[in-house]
C-alpha cells in the first residue's frame, strides 16, 4: 500500500480518525492524503458544520470561500500530525461519488473513513457514506468507528 486516502468531515471525531488512518500509513511508510467534500453548502451557512470547526456561520454563499474554510481545516490537521509532506484535497459534489472518484484520480491503494452513531432518522434521511464507499468500491477501506 502506497497511497492512504482519509477522508474527514467537519464532526468532532475528526481528529480521531486522522490520527489512525496516519498511524496506519506510516507503518505502511504510505503517501497520506487528506480530503474533505463540500456536499452540501446550505449546512455550512446554517451552523449545523459551522460549529465543529469552531466558527460561526459564514455570512456568504460563496463556495471558493467554504474551499478555503476547508483547506484551513485539512492544513490544520495536518500540522496537529506533524507531517508537513501530507496532501490536502477539497472537493465539491456528492460524498459518496466524491470520495471515490478522489480514490480513483489518486490510485489510492486504501480509503480510511470515520463512521458515525447517528440517530436512526437521521441515517435514513442521510444515509451511511462509509455504507454506500463500501457498497460501491473495489478498494480496501479501514473504517473507524467513532461513537460518542
Amino acid at each position: 500500500m502506497k497511497k492512504v486516502l482519509i477522508t474527514l468531515d467537519y464532526d468532532s471525531s475528526s481528529q480521531k480518525v486522522a490520527e489512525r488512518g496516519f498511524t496506519m500509513a506510516k507503518a505502511m511508510q504510505a503517501e497520506i492524503i487528506l480530503l474533505h467534500v463540500i456536499s452540501n453548502p446550505t449546512l455550512y451557512y446554517t451552523g449545523y458544520t459551522a460549529s465543529f470547526i469552531g466558527m460561526m456561520p459564514l455570512q456568504t454563499k460563496n463556495v471558493d470561500d467554504l474551499k478555503t474554510v476547508a483547506l484551513n481545516f485539512l492544513d490544520k490537521i495536518k500540522h496537529e500530525l506533524g507531517n508537513e509532506g501530507i496532501q490536502i484535497l477539497v472537493k465539491e459534489g456528492d460524498t459518496v461519488d466524491s470520495i471515490l472518484e478522489a480514490a480513483k484520480d489518486l490510485q489510492a491503494d486504501i480509503i480510511v473513513l470515520g463512521t458515525h452513531s447517528r440517530k436512526w432518522l437521521e441515517n435514513i434521511v442521510m444515509g451511511s457514506v462509509a455504507e454506500k464507499v463500501l457498497k460501491d468500491t473495489s478498494l480496501p477501506l479501514f473504517i473507524i468507528p467513532t461513537k460518542k
